[in-house]
């Protein structure tokens, strides 16, 4: 048996992961697999394994079976379930990461615990099914619902509806995260938190207009609120150009659609023919990752980025600093987010007959290469 310090190597390892545990580390959210732990502390599975044996037994965590090893809350934390209904494709991971971390962080200030599995929905879930789930989370002490609505399709927009339904039946509130269920100009069924998007289009447009862009174009990929407000933003700042006394008129808006029905790459590959053909000189993208698509394909037609033709994109991905071209990006304010989120729903939980309202967190313009050329903060 491994020893340090007199100790076996287990139990120093469980007393080092229970500072972690009571200084709040994991209070929002899951904790690392077994696989995890041993190699964060450079000991076996076997050690690590029995550091979290220890761990159970002293009531600190707790182990839900084909999900993993969570935090034991508190009693005075409240729990939340959080529910991030995010569109497949290679930045799922990147944006449920982004999306969890400020509520794991809002976690580690304030008594509250993230229950992040509890709504495993799928399409083919009954409403009888989806009664029961929020049944038993209610019964598991859940006092609401955080709620990311896939943009996807109709099918998944019904499930978002009759999970809606199930959770007004039990009594179990539910604060909307980015945008409303899928639809355009539909009206607010509950909380909403938005990233600012108007704005964010906005400066995105201002931007490239400053930067002496002539031809700049939008692209979105859904019927939704996010979306909707994005377009809006690029609209208020196409028209203020126009207002600015050229004598052409000033530019015309130009907004493209992403096609969901293709390939990923199809996809790209389609939007860069697009903004070639339009002579487009500058574009704001929905997402870094359909801003880094273009980007690439744009480079393998010859052009440059941003020589000819500038990109900006949302959400400050990861991927959006990880190349030569970084990625212009409107940056996603997800600890702000989780803040305002939770002061609406307890505001909801005190009076649950008020009108659904909508509150707009505002980002910041985070400006790389993509744009100007040199990497700077805006």
């Amino acid at each position: 048996m491994s020893m340090s310090n007199g100790n076996p190597k287990y139990l120093e390892v469980a007393s080092q992961l229970e500072g972690q545990i009571r200084a709040g580390k994991w209070d929002g959210g899951k904790m690392p697999s077994v696989r995890g732990i041993a190699q964060l502390n450079k000991v076996s599975v076997v050690t690590a394994s029995r550091a979290l044996q220890v761990l159970r037994d002293r009531g600190l965590i707790q182990t839900i079976s084909r999900s993993g090893c969570y935090r034991i809350p508190p009693p005075s934390a409240e729990r939340w379930a959080l529910v991030l209904r995010l569109t497949p494709g290679p930045w799922h991971q990147a944006t449920l990461g982004m999306t969890r971390a400020g509520f794991e962080a809002l976690a580690r200030r304030e008594p509250m615990h993230l229950e992040p599995d509890l709504f495993p929905l799928a399409p083919d879930l009954t409403a009888r099914d989806l009664a029961a789930l929020v049944h038993r989370a209610r019964e598991r002490g859940v006092r609401g619902v955080f709620l990311l609505p896939s943009r996807c399709s109709e099918e998944e927009m019904g499930l978002d509806e009759r999970f809606l339904a199930c959770c007004r039946a039990e009594g179990l509130p539910v604060v909307l995260l980015e945008r409303n269920l899928r639809g355009s100009r539909r009206q607010l069924e509950a909380d909403l938190v938005a990233v600012d998007d108007l704005d964010g289009a906005a400066r995105a447009t201002r931007h490239l207009f400053d930067l002496g862009r002539k031809r700049v174009a939008l692209v979105v990929a859904s019927p939704t609120s996010s979306h909707d407000d994005r377009v809006a933003g690029y609209l208020f700042a196409v028209h203020a150009a126009q207002q600015a006394g050229r004598k052409d008129g000033g530019p015309k808006p130009v907004v493209l659609l992403q096609d969901g029905d293709l390939p990923t790459r199809e996809a790209y590959a389609r939007l860069a023919d697009e903004v070639h053909k339009l002579e487009i000189d500058g574009v704001v993208c929905y997402q870094d990752y359909t801003a880094m698509g273009i980007i690439v394909e744009l480079l393998t037609r010859g052009l440059s980025v941003p020589g000819d033709v500038a990109v900006v994109g949302f959400d400050d991905l990861p991927i959006g600093n990880s190349f030569t071209i970084g990625v212009t990006s409107y940056a996603y304010p997800a600890e702000a987010m989780a803040e305002q989120a939770v002061r609406l729903m307890r505001e909801r939980i005190k009076d649950p007959a008020r009108p659904p309202i909508k509150v707009v967190v505002p980002g910041r313009l985070v400006v790389r290469e993509s744009t100007a050329g040199t990497a700077v903060q805006a």
